[in-house]
């Protein structure tokens, strides 16, 4: 990959065109071979495609380029001016190309030599100064044996100040056989300081006995609604804390400074820019039990300081309690949906319930290994209608985190009732995760013009806990249906609700074609396999569409942001092969960001 400065005559020589290709068939996108073949024969057709004429500041030749625009699915070059794209085309019709004078002294060059080029991936689930916080503390991802666990939180603990909190997290008990972890497993390795260790999916964590002292917290409490307090067979509690119950611990542990969050935000955006993630939808530190404020701190802490130095590295694309709708209502009033280049205002959320993996998604059957547990509902559903209806009626977009079944029902419901009582309109109410339905179900997000944000990811984590917690059939048929709702009509948003799973494009969008979990010789689900062009457009257009972003970003398109991401090969069928691709260069409006 070579950048270079161009002469006016070289310049005319090399610059724009567009072609066309008619949209692909379902034999074409169902293979990485006849992918590569439509591109070929593609190119061998011209038509132009620009917005305005005038000098570029740098011209993208011979690539690969897959634009998610369907009105253009591929081309091999682009030109940028003042960071958005100015003309997409291919690279055959020299005389054309000449007349367009948008070449200039200053223009640069940047020849791909045949790599593959995508649109800038966006992320639309994460929480990404918690990442960025978590990237600093005990990460315990990899952990797989109790023995493991405790290892990591002595060597942890070994270097710190008596009374400060060990904070970490990321742990999956289903990595070493089920058994959940309990304080006394870290006790006499931490008698001088508080600990917390967050699940992998937020939704539970384990406190060392010191820490719960300080929380005032006993075995005598009942569970708080949307909560749950884990007790051994003696009606001990055994340090695990469940959703509600989690703000026992958290209200406890000392706010971060905000130098401290800072530095997370840039680190997570580094981390970002390096899987070629250039814009995220941010849904904050809000978890159940956590405080509606820490959103707010860090939108006016962090990222308006960032915006203000020039330090947002990334375009992010914030969403706040849904508590706090009202406040939100009234900053976009005063300041509109888009406060710069990189900060834009999404909506509001909120949660249905909790996780599989903590045994608190809502389902209508209890858990096969739990036969009197079916899950919980962490918000009142009355309350959280009103305040959806209330959100709405102020024109906010609101996502509502439902995993389980019957949560996904019940928000299904809600949103119904919350359009009668409104009335139509583009409103694009999104359930986050959407994991488990029930057969039929699908059907109803396209009808009700839902978008499902979901994380493919996540099936790597949950595929052996969910058939020892709900049994094969209802594993089987009812888990991470991406196909059938692709299949429905319904829009899908692909994100990785990091730092719940890893932030990495790449790796999902092979994950949701070949839906092979570790350990497994066959996918989870055959049937719900997507293939490489949905996968690609749910990480960028479809992404865009579901936090109405579309008209900046999710495209290679004349008038977009020109974000885009360029890969280490010329060949989709390497593409699609594990590890046989990274990303070589990550651009943020047309300036490379990475490496």
């Amino acid at each position: 990959m070579r950048v270079r400065w161009l002469s006016v005559s070289a310049t005319m020589a090399i610059l724009l065109s567009i072609a066309s290709l008619p949209l692909l068939t379902q034999n074409t996108i169902n293979n990485c071979t006849t992918f590569s073949s439509s591109f070929s024969n593609f190119l061998k057709i011209f038509r132009s495609k620009t917005v305005q004429r005038g000098v570029a500041d740098l011209i993208v030749t011979n690539g690969t380029i897959f634009t998610s625009d369907d009105s253009l699915p591929f081309a091999q070059s682009m030109a940028i001016r003042s960071g958005r794209i100015i003309q997409v085309g291919d690279y055959s019709s020299v005389q054309f190309m000449s007349t367009q004078d948008l070449a200039g002294p200053g223009t640069r060059e940047l020849n791909l030599e045949g790599k593959m080029v995508v649109p800038g991936f966006i992320d639309s689930h994460v929480h990404l100064i918690s990442g960025g916080l978590q990237m600093a503390r005990v990460e315990l991802h990899d952990v797989k044996s109790k023995d493991h666990f405790v290892d990591k939180v002595k060597e942890a603990v070994a270097n710190m100040k008596q009374g400060s909190w060990l904070l970490g997290g990321g742990w999956n008990n289903d990595f070493w056989g089920g058994e959940l972890p309990m304080a006394s497993w870290i006790d006499d390795i931490t008698p001088h300081n508080p600990v917390w260790l967050s699940r992998i999916d937020g939704h539970m964590g384990l406190a060392n006995s010191l820490a719960l002292k300080l929380a005032g917290t006993s075995s005598y409490m009942n569970d708080p609604d949307g909560g749950a307090i884990i007790r051994n067979s003696n009606g001990e509690a055994t340090g695990l804390l469940v959703d509600s119950t989690m703000k026992l611990i958290t209200s406890c542990i000392p706010e971060v400074s905000v130098d401290v969050r800072r530095e997370a935000l840039m680190r997570a955006s580094n981390l970002a820019l390096m899987r070629g993630v250039t814009t995220v939808v941010d849904v904050g530190r809000y978890f159940p039990g956590s405080s509606t404020e820490t959103s707010w701190e860090d939108f006016s802490d962090v990222y308006t300081w960032a915006d203000l130095v020039g330090k947002m590295l990334i375009r992010v694309c914030l969403f706040f309690p849904i508590e706090t709708w009202a406040r939100l209502r009234d900053l976009k009033y005063k300041a509109g949906p888009k406060l710069s280049e990189k900060i834009y205002l999404g909506g509001v959320k909120a949660f249905a319930d909790g996780s599989l993996g903590s045994s608190s998604a809502l389902f209508h059957e209890p858990y096969v290994d739990e036969p009197h547990n079916s899950g919980l509902e962490v918000a009142d559903i009355n309350s959280l209608h009103g305040m959806t209806v209330s959100a709405d009626k102020a024109g906010l977009q609101v996502a509502i985190h439902a995993i389980g079944d019957k949560a996904n029902a019940l928000i299904l419901d809600m949103y119904a009732s919350v359009v009668s009582h409104n009335g139509f309109r583009d409103r694009r109410f999104r359930i986050e995760h959407a994991q488990h339905l029930v057969p039929g179900m699908a059907s109803r997000f396209s009808e009700q013009a839902i978008i499902a944000s979901v994380q493919p990811d996540h099936m790597l984590d949950d595929a052996d806990s969910a058939i020892k917690k709900l049994g094969i059939e209802r594993a089987t048929k009812g888990s991470y249906v991406f196909q059938s709702l692709l299949a429905s009509g319904t829009k899908l948003a692909f994100g990785s609700d990091w730092p719940v799973a890893d932030i990495n494009p790449l790796g999902s969008i092979r994950t949701a074609m070949k839906r092979i979990p570790s350990g497994w010789h066959e996918a989870w689900s055959s049937s719900e396999c997507m293939n490489l062009s949905d996968a690609l457009k749910a990480y960028t257009i479809w992404a865009a569409h579901g936090c109405f972003l579309d008209k900046d970003v999710g495209s290679v398109s004349p008038g977009k942001l020109a974000d885009f991401v360029v890969l280490s090969t010329d060949s989709w069928d390497e593409f699609s092969r594990e590890g046989s691709a990274y990303v070589e260069a990550t651009y943020m409006g047309g300036i490379r960001a990475f490496p």
